[in-house]
């Protein structure tokens, strides 16, 4: 047996070897059925799997009854597909002849790679090495295996896999972890959803979660995607593919681990520390129109929802309650309250209608039906009347105990009511009632056990944005700290070239006599130093400088301060403005993310910003309708159009401001790693908007030769 692995295997072909291949070889079989290496193999055939599965044990002549070859070389017919079940070391070795004798794709169980220090981050290397020299395809390491539930292909060690009759449906699970397949399968099963597979994508050496959906996505067998993520590695391929699944109307959801705001402590600016790990995911993932929920069972809840529910409009999304219990109600509208989700009372004309039906609808936000909502007539009509009324983007059905004893009338009137009107209409059964739960999924009404996913999924349905294609490329990784910051002036004059205004500048040198300025007194005077980026926090600022005598003291007084502050460093060189006064101020800043790339962000301006931590973020560039609804999103921002009689602001300059500040990531002869202006003085309506301070940090001319070596790799590797 010879040949050559698929040069370029992707796509269709990737699908094919990885998730319907028609022989499979299961290296490192165990015969020991109490051994995780020896499930494999029971459960391929436990289901049924039609293709043709070879064992490969070098120290036994049969495994569980069937017959075993010494190696992948001693088989009769080149594998699709390899699911390596040995150690690290063995591992590696299976994979280099997987290369050799041209397997697509090769799936390894074993860790101890990179998460086992510097010796397993050399055996990755390696790993990576084989696949990309070889151009065999590797999943993991650290994957349990794939599932294909269509075709019977239960290619996993994952224990949960025992279980009988493994729902098929429409659901395609990719999970970082392991174990997480099998807790989806069995709670999925629990609630009556069905899958098409599920993938371990494990330490993503090669194939990564974007990848292995993507492949996917023109199965007519798949209607969405659930994602388990522990990381935003490979961030490219996953926006490719959510993009690509929006475009064929298949929705996807994320449950992403790691709320950590550690990252923020290796930021320079303000906007690096007020979008920290999570913050930056989140923007991603909803700009890229994926629904991310907080907890584990709204994943499993939320597909329903989204196969109903269009992405959400501008204005900001209301839900209409009907109810049979009034505290069950109340539990939910909490959770989507504390989410942002408003629950809206029925307007006039729809209490009048609800009238017309014999419903007293009352004053509150909830149509509160009590025990007569028991009866099919009254919460059918109830409904009708809420999922025709303009006013609602939602309408939640509660149901109170008759689900559990009752389960086919309870439900059986909103089942008929989503059946009969295009407005999504969700369900939220307040008993423990697996029967009812199981009525509804089957019927596709979104259902939820508890409060506090209903008001998850809810909330994630809304917040999806329409995907965005136009976006910068994600950078290849830039390691922490690496870089250069540049002085305010320099700083300046790279934001003038996207088109930002900025205040007048003048650079003094220190110890000289001050010179005529170019502009009127009172001014401000600054430290004028690369290595100081907050100069408030060394004393580096002066403010309300009267005349030249007081700009000379106060020059002096800087030079005093920060070299007291900054033992070592020498004060050379001043920068100052005219005093800039507005009717507010911003921050508007850039932060490129190692794994996601380049995000822009609007806060409330000043030295508080970290403290109030109000802020909007999208992924850049944006254009001016995003800079608009970013405007929209900061609460502080509403002081600036006009509220209460205040001043309004020139919020069309703030838009035009964060535009421009988001094409820093567009340039092309250098890397901004982080670019900030706090702050960006907003002046009276239809007078603009100025940069008052700005703070840039590149990337060196090293990190930048090393970043294009680096993406040079990446893309190869991609494009195989």
């Amino acid at each position: 047996m010879s040949g050559t692995a698929l040069k370029g295997c992707s796509g269709s072909a990737l699908a094919e070897a990885l998730l319907r291949p028609r022989s499979v070889a299961l290296v490192g079989v165990s015969d020991d059925i109490a051994k995780t290496a020896a499930r494999p193999l029971r459960f391929l055939r436990r289901a049924g799997y039609g293709g043709e599965v070879y064992s490969v044990n070098p120290t036994r002549a049969t495994v569980q009854g069937e017959p075993a070859f010494a190696s992948l070389s001693a088989l009769p017919e080149r594998p699709d597909h390899a699911f390596i079940l040995t150690g690290t070391d063995a591992a590696i070795a299976a994979l280099e002849e997987c290369g050799r004798l041209g397997v697509p794709v090769a799936t390894i169980l074993a860790g101890g790679f990179s998460e086992a220090g510097d010796a397993g981050i050399e055996r990755e290397r390696r790993l990576a090495e084989i696949g990309r020299s070889y151009g065999v395809r590797v999943l993991g390491p650290s994957s349990i295996g794939v599932v294909n539930v269509h075709e019977r292909l239960v290619l996993t060690a994952n224990a949960a896999f025992a279980e009988p009759d493994l729902p098929e449906g429409g659901v395609f699970v990719a999970s970082h972890s392991g174990s997480l397949i099998g807790a989806m399968l069995s709670r999925g099963k629990a609630r009556g959803v069905g899958f098409a597979g599920l993938v371990s994508v494990g330490g993503e050496v090669d194939l990564s979660v974007g990848e292995i959906c993507e492949a996917t996505l023109d199965d007519p067998k798949i209607g969405g995607y659930l994602l388990f993520l522990e990381s935003m590695r490979n961030a490219d391929a996953l926006r490719r593919f959510a993009l690509a699944a929006a475009e064929r109307g298949k929705p996807v959801a994320a449950y992403k681990l790691g709320r950590s705001a550690e990252a923020a402590e290796l930021a320079v600016s303000h906007t690096g520390a007020l979008a920290g790990e999570d913050d930056v995911a989140d923007t991603f993932l909803r700009d890229c129109g994926i629904a991310r929920v907080e907890s584990f069972d709204g994943l499993l809840e939320i597909m329903p929802l989204l196969n109903r529910m269009p992405v959400k409009s501008v204005r900001q999304p209301a839900v209409g309650v009907v109810t049979t219990t009034g505290g069950g109600a109340a539990m939910a509208i909490d959770q989507l309250a504390i989410r942002g989700v408003r629950v809206a009372a029925p307007s006039p004309d729809t209490v009048r209608r609800l009238a017309e039906v014999g419903i007293a609808a009352g004053e509150g936000r909830l149509v509160d039906l009590t025990l007569a909502g028991t009866r099919y007539d009254v919460m059918k009509a109830a409904l009708g009347v809420m999922q025709t009324a303009p006013e609602f983007d939602l309408v939640l059905a509660t149901v109170g105990s008759s689900a559990r004893f009752q389960p086919d009338l309870a439900v059986a009137p909103v089942i008929d009511s989503a059946r009969e009107h295009e407005k999504p209409l969700a369900a939220f059964i307040v008993p423990e009632a697996p029967e009812a739960l199981l009525r509804l999924n089957a019927a596709g009404v979104p259902c939820f056990r508890a409060p506090e996913s209903c008001g998850d999924v809810i909330a994630a349905a809304f917040g999806r944005r329409t995907p965005r294609s136009e976006l910068a490329l994600p950078s290849p990784p830039v390691q922490a700290g690496a870089g250069r910051t540049i002085d305010e002036a320099e700083a300046y004059r790279l934001f003038a070239r996207v088109g930002v205004p900025h205040a007048p500048v003048t650079v003094l040198t220190v110890g000289e006599p001050v010179r005529e300025l170019p502009f009127a007194y009172p001014v401000v005077a600054k430290v004028l130093h690369p290595d100081i980026a907050h100069k408030t926090d060394v004393g580096g600022v002066a403010l309300n400088i009267a005349d030249a005598d007081a700009l000379s003291a106060a020059i002096a007084a800087i030079r005093d301060r920060v070299e007291a502050a900054r033992p070592g460093m020498s004060v050379r060189q001043i920068l100052v403005q005219p005093m800039t006064r507005g009717v507010g101020e911003v921050l508007v800043g850039l932060r490129r993310d190692p794994q996601v790339g380049p995000v822009v962000m609007l806060a409330a301006g000043g030295v508080l910003t970290e403290i109030y931590r109000d802020r909007a973020l999208r992924l850049a560039p944006v254009d001016r309708a995003t800079a608009l609804e970013m405007i929209g999103e900061v609460k502080a921002l509403q002081a600036l159009a006009g509220y209460r009689g205040r001043p309004a602001g020139d919020l069309g300059a703030v838009a035009d401001a964060l535009v421009a500040v988001s094409r820093l990531a567009l340039l092309d002869d250098v890397t901004v790693l982080e670019a900030e202006i706090n702050p960006l003085m907003v002046m009276a309506d239809g007078q603009g908007a100025v940069a008052v301070d700005a703070l840039v940090r590149l990337a060196t001319a090293d990190a930048d030769s090393q970043a294009q070596e680096d993406d040079t790799e990446n893309r190869s590797g991609r494009n195989r």
